[in-house]
C-alpha cells in the first residue's frame, strides 16, 4: 500500500485519574491514504477526539499518556520523535480544525494576529506585510466577507461559522498534508454546515491532502468519506469502505447507529430507534465484548474474551463473534449519497 500516508497501529492511550489509569483508546489500527478522506465515527466519549489528540501529540500532560503502538506519518514514527521534530510537523504537514472555534480560538487577540501567528512561527523568513498579505489571502480563501475588516476583529465579534471558517483557514494556511477536522460542524445550522464542509472539499480538490474526519454524524460520514472507522467505547468495532459500511454493516454497533437515522420514508411522528443501555464505563470495562451489555445477539461467548476483528471482505473487518452470521441488512434510506458514486 504504497499510498498510505498514515498507518496507526495498535495504539492505546491512557489518563491517569484518581481512581487509577484509565484506557481511552485501547487498541486502535486503521490506514489513511493519500488524498482520501477516512471518517472515525462513534457516540460521545468513545476515543475519537483522544485518537486524534495523540496523533498530533497533543495529550494534556501529565495525565495523558500513549502507552503502546504505533503511528507511522510518510515512513516516520512519530510517537518517539523529540518535540522539536514534532513541532516541525504538527501544523505544518499534520494540521488539525478543532472541535469547539470559540474555545480554540484566543478571545483576546484579533483575528489577523492569530492567522498571522502560524505564518510566523512556521515561515519565520517572512516579514511582517508578507505575512499581512498572506493571512489575508488565506481569509479570503475560505470565503469570509469583508476579510480585512475581520483581521482587525476578535473572536466574539464574528458569527460561528466564520470563527470556523478562521479555524480551517489557520489549519490550512501550511498547506499540510494531513487534515483533521475534528467535529467540523458542530452547534452550526444545516445552512452553514453544508457551506463548511463544500469548502473542505474544494480545498481538499485544490491541495490533494487526506482529512481525517472526527464526527458522530452518520450524515457527514455519508456524503464526504471514502473509508470508516467505528469506535465503541476506546476500540475500533468497525472499518470498511464507506459503500460497504452502510450496505453491509457487520457490527451490531453499527446497524443500531445507522437505524437510529431518521428515514426518508419513516412515518409522520414515528419514534426513532434507539440503543438501549448505556456504554460501559472506562474504569469499569467488561472482560468481554465491550458492547455485550446493549447487543441483541449477544450470547455467552460474548462475556469471556474480546472478539477479535473478523475479515469479512477486503478493507472490511468487524469486532464480533457473529459478525459473519447476521441476517441481511436493508440499506438505509437516509436521503444522502456515498463519496464512491
Amino acid at each position: 500500500m504504497n499510498d498510505v500516508i498514515l498507518n496507526v497501529e495498535n495504539l492505546t492511550t491512557a489518563f491517569d485519574t484518581e481512581e487509577g489509569q484509565l484506557r481511552a483508546v485501547d487498541d486502535v489500527s486503521f490506514f489513511l491514504r493519500k488524498g482520501r478522506n477516512l471518517g472515525i465515527v462513534g457516540e460521545s466519549g468513545c476515543g475519537k477526539s483522544v485518537t486524534a489528540l495523540s496523533i498530533m501529540r497533543l495529550l494534556p500532560k501529565p495525565a495523558g499518556n500513549i502507552l503502546s503502538g504505533k503511528i507511522d506519518f510518510k515512513g516516520t514514527e512519530i510517537i518517539s520523535l523529540p518535540a522539536g521534530d514534532m513541532h516541525a510537523i504538527r501544523g505544518n504537514q499534520i494540521a488539525m480544525i478543532f472541535q469547539e472555534p470559540m474555545t480554540a480560538l484566543n478571545p483576546v487577540h484579533t483575528i489577523g494576529r492569530q492567522v498571522g501567528e502560524i505564518f510566523s512561527l512556521h515561515f519565520p523568513e517572512m516579514n511582517d506585510s508578507d505575512i499581512r498579505k498572506a493571512s489575508l489571502e488565506m481569509l479570503k480563501k475560505v470565503g469570509i466577507p469583508e476579510p480585512l475588516k475581520r483581521m482587525t476583529e476578535y473572536p466574539h465579534q464574528i458569527s460561528g461559522g466564520m470563527r470556523q471558517r478562521v479555524m480551517i483557514a489557520m489549519a490550512l494556511a501550511c498547506r499540510p498534508d494531513i487534515l483533521i477536522a475534528d467535529e467540523p460542524t458542530t452547534a452550526l445550522d444545516v445552512t452553514i454546515q453544508a457551506q463548511i464542509l463544500n469548502l473542505i472539499r474544494d480545498l481538499q480538490a485544490e491541495t490533494g491532502m487526506s482529512v481525517i474526519f472526527i464526527t458522530h454524524d452518520l450524515g457527514v460520514i455519508a456524503e464526504l468519506c471514502d473509508e470508516v472507522v467505528v469506535m465503541y467505547a476506546g476500540q475500533v468495532v468497525e472499518t470498511a469502505p464507506i459503500r460497504e459500511l452502510f450496505h453491509n454493516p457487520r457490527h451490531p454497533y453499527t446497524r443500531g447507529l445507522l437505524t437510529s437515522i431518521p428515514t426518508l420514508d419513516s412515518a409522520h411522528k414515528k419514534p426513532l430507534k434507539v440503543i438501549h443501555g448505556v456504554v460501559p464505563s472506562l474504569d469499569d470495562l467488561p472482560a468481554g465484548c465491550r458492547f455485550e451489555n446493549r447487543c441483541p445477539h449477544a450470547r455467552e461467548i460474548c462475556s469471556t474474551a474480546p472478539p477479535p476483528l473478523v475479515d469479512i471482505n477486503p478493507n472490511h473487518a468487524a469486532g464480533c463473534y457473529f459478525a459473519k452470521d447476521l441476517t441481511p441488512w436493508k440499506p438505509v434510506n437516509t436521503g444522502s449519497g456515498d463519496n464512491n458514486g
